[in-house]
């Protein structure tokens, strides 16, 4: 079965790097970008959580839109984080997206005003009205306060072709089983959590929008193709591997600990945005020496 849009099975929500004053370090965006490239990602999202949206103006969304995309050149998808709790902003937001040039948009569900599920069917209705390019769902209930029903997701993605997938990150995994048997073939689901990446590929899904993958994309991008190239053993070991770092990298919130460990490997350097405050000495430490020792485990292998 073709998918009605495949972003690809390696998705890395991207970091936004930030300098020593805390304005956006375009350069470093540009570095970002080739590194996310030698880490196998085959899209990159801009301005999602992990890019720290909350703290960004309209204006730096849409610039380091522009700078991912004319760094990678094609070389990857490039998709908007172009949620809103609010449906009008959100509109507007999607448009914009598309304006720009983004290949797609995620799109969260309205966090803090906690909508019913018709509220939600009617805000990302909306969305899917106005504009043309692939939307994917994010249900995060952590964060939003609210959960997206296997039945809403099915709807949506029956009524609205350009309503493509699902990011899904709730930890119940019976649901991926639940809306993998209420949508098309064509719709895609995505882990949003490394950690979930391999038991939700074992019921269906497509892949994982990452965070780990800004150091350990290859070997993500090993894993995952090895459990659909019937290599289930080699799969679950190299899980096994990574799982201790998939776990670390949200000792404090995120992005805090993977901008710190992008920091340790001079990729960016290591500031974030208040309210976030970042990692101590101690435990950028602790994170590199966890990297250290599942790339000397990889290479033996």
């Amino acid at each position: 079965m073709t998918l009605r849009y495949d972003a690809g099975e390696l998705i890395t929500a991207m970091v936004t790097p930030f300098d020593k004053d805390r304005a956006v370090d375009y350069k470093s965006v540009e570095k970002v970008s080739k590194h996310l490239l030698e880490q196998k990602t085959d899209a990159i999202i801009v301005a999602g959580t992990t890019g720290e949206s909350p703290t960004l103006t309209h204006e730096e969304e849409q610039e380091i839109l522009f700078c991912v995309k004319s760094t990678v050149s094609g070389a990857c998808k490039v998709i908007m984080g172009a949620g809103s709790n609010s449906t009008e902003t959100a509109v507007a937001a999607s448009k914009k997206a598309q304006e720009l040039g983004a290949d797609a948009i995620l799109s969260v569900v309205p966090y803090y005003n906690k909508p019913s599920q018709q509220g939600m069917i009617e805000h990302f209705g909306s969305i899917a009205k106005s504009v043309d390019i692939p939307i994917i769902l994010y249900n995060i209930p952590g964060r939003t306060g609210v959960d997206m029903t296997p039945s809403t997701i099915a709807f949506l993605a029956k009524e609205y072709d350009n309503i493509v997938a699902l990011k899904q990150s709730n930890p119940n995994l019976d649901l991926i089983s639940e809306i993998r048997m209420l949508i098309p073939d064509d719709f895609a689901i995505y882990s949003g959590d490394d950690s979930l990446t391999l038991p939700m590929l074992s019921l269906g899904a497509h892949g994982v929008v990452s965070v780990a993958s800004h150091v350990i994309g290859v070997e993500i991008k090993s894993m995952i193709r090895n459990f659909k190239s019937g290599q289930i053993a080699a799969a679950a070991n190299m899980h096994k591997i990574l799982y201790p770092l998939f776990k670390k990298i949200f000792m404090a919130p995120n992005p805090t600990p993977i901008k710190a460990l992008l920091s340790k490997l001079d990729v960016i350097e290591n500031y974030v945005r208040r309210p976030l405050i970042e990692l101590d000495e101690k435990d950028r430490l602790e994170l590199l020496e966890c990297l250290k020792k599942i790339q000397e485990r990889t290479e033996e292998k």
